[in-house]
């Protein structure tokens, strides 16, 4: 994602702490990711997991991310996540207005 310098898009950060129960995790996650891109709006994902998990999408507008948390299979995940996979997550919605960037590799 480059941006101009007039751009500015919007950050979504979730991070969790997952249960001791993550079955059916992985691919719910798969299709959430894949259903994400279809999204008016969607911009990119980035994730990691180790014992802290953070996922962070990005979006054009604040009315994209809320088009997002209401699609209705994202809020059966949601539902399904607060009842069996997370022990606790939060979500911080964050406005970006420049960004960097190095990379070796060019």
């Amino acid at each position: 994602m480059e941006l101009t310098e007039d751009q500015s898009y919007y950050a979504v950060i979730f991070t969790s702490i997952q249960s001791k129960n993550t079955s059916g995790y992985a691919e719910m996650a798969s299709k959430m990711e894949a259903l994400a891109q279809k999204q008016p709006g969607y911009l990119g994902m980035e994730h990691a997991r180790s014992e802290l998990g953070i996922t962070i999408s990005y979006w054009k507008t604040e009315a994209a991310i809320a088009g997002w948390k209401n699609q209705v299979d994202h809020l059966v995940a949601q539902k399904t996540g607060k009842a069996k996979w997370y022990s606790k997550y939060s979500v911080r919605v964050c406005k970006v207005e420049r960004e960097y960037h190095f990379n070796t590799e060019n």
